[in-house]
């Protein structure tokens, strides 16, 4: 079956890397090849785009959306119908979870307009299917992750464990980091990324503000042992609107730590938790308390083992693997289903 997608450069590096990996693959682009500027300039862009597809589109083609695609989702889907196409979408957020910006009837009617959707995960399409959506779903299971730079091969653990965690440092989103310090006895936390409360940080003894680092450069000078995934307002659980999303979301995070060759730590309830656990690529863990008993009971032939893991896992996020075996099996059902 033929494919085709559209390329809008988006600011999401997620997004971006799924356009690259169309593209290496030999997919059709009926986007723009050409990077606009300012806003203007990708307004005109985009606008450009959604003109000029209707004319754009073979019979019989695949076209995969990324979801959202803002206004003009329903639009693609009934225009690429129209052209007697398929559509597979391929899920990044969903408006009705933390955003809020639909609700759910309305995003469930929105992802109905698609003949296939590839999800994050089992629970983000058990959710889906609870909700109504009757449309035919594949599991993403995780995101690849492309980077020029590569990490270093091997980091040995020392007497004092060295997490990472990467990302917004805002007590709003991030409210478990301001009480996470006097938690911690058997390691040291490492944060990088913007909008750190300084004023309270400075009192901090085992979390270290390494300030922003660029996440290419992150993977090949990090000398870290884990990294973080964790959201919300608790060290006892994942909880407000951002760390409930963990029950049904794959966090970008998680795929970038596994390019820096960093074993995972995540929530016992997170969505991503049954794959850390099958593929032996991290711990998990039901409260960030647990932390100091499982690094002191760790032996160095278990993070080894995991530390092997995490390489193969980072080669195949390199490579595309994921979205590519998710692609095939959308399309096989499609071929089914005609």
């Amino acid at each position: 079956m033929n494919k085709c997608y559209i390329e809008i450069h988006s600011t999401n590096k997620a997004k971006n890397d799924i356009d690259i990996l169309m593209n290496r693959a030999g997919y059709r682009n009926i986007g723009s090849s050409k990077k606009p500027s300012g806003k203007i300039g990708k307004f005109f862009v985009k606008l450009g785009i959604i003109l000029k597809i209707p004319f754009c589109l073979h019979k019989n083609e695949v076209l995969l959306i990324q979801y959202p695609f803002k206004k003009y989702y329903t639009y693609l889907c009934r225009v690429a119908h129209f052209r007697k196409c398929k559509v597979v979408t391929l899920i990044h957020d969903l408006g009705s979870f933390r955003r809020q910006k639909l609700t759910v009837p309305q995003e469930i009617k929105k992802l109905s307009h698609s003949d296939y959707i590839i999800v994050h995960n089992p629970s983000m399409k058990r959710w889906l299917e609870e909700q109504g959506c009757k449309v035919p779903m594949g599991c993403l299971e995780i995101f690849d992750y492309l980077s020029e730079t590569k990490a270093i091969d091997y980091c040995p653990v020392t007497s004092v464990p060295q997490v990472i965690y990467a990302g917004g440092l805002g007590p709003r989103k991030n409210a478990f980091l301001y009480q996470l310090d006097d938690h911690i006895s058997s390691y040291e936390l490492n944060v990088y990324g913007k909008g750190l409360d300084e004023k309270v940080a400075q009192n901090w003894k085992h979390i270290i503000y390494k300030g922003f680092i660029p996440s290419d450069e992150l993977i090949s000078t990090n000398r870290g042992h884990f990294g973080l995934v964790w959201d919300g307002d608790s060290i006892s659980a994942c909880d407000g609107n951002w760390g409930e999303y963990l029950q049904y979301n794959n966090p970008h995070k998680t795929s970038f730590y596994i390019r820096c060759h960093l074993p995972v730590i995540i929530w016992n309830k997170a969505a991503l938790a049954p794959f850390v656990r099958e593929n032996k690529i991290g711990i998990c863990v039901d409260s960030l308390e647990e932390l100091n008993q499982r690094f002191n009971s760790m032996k160095e032939e278990e993070y080894a083992e995991i530390r092997k893991n995490i390489i193969a896992m980072s080669n195949r996020l390199s490579e595309g693997y994921y979205f590519y075996k998710a692609m095939q099996a959308a399309c096989e059902k499609i071929q089914e289903r005609k």
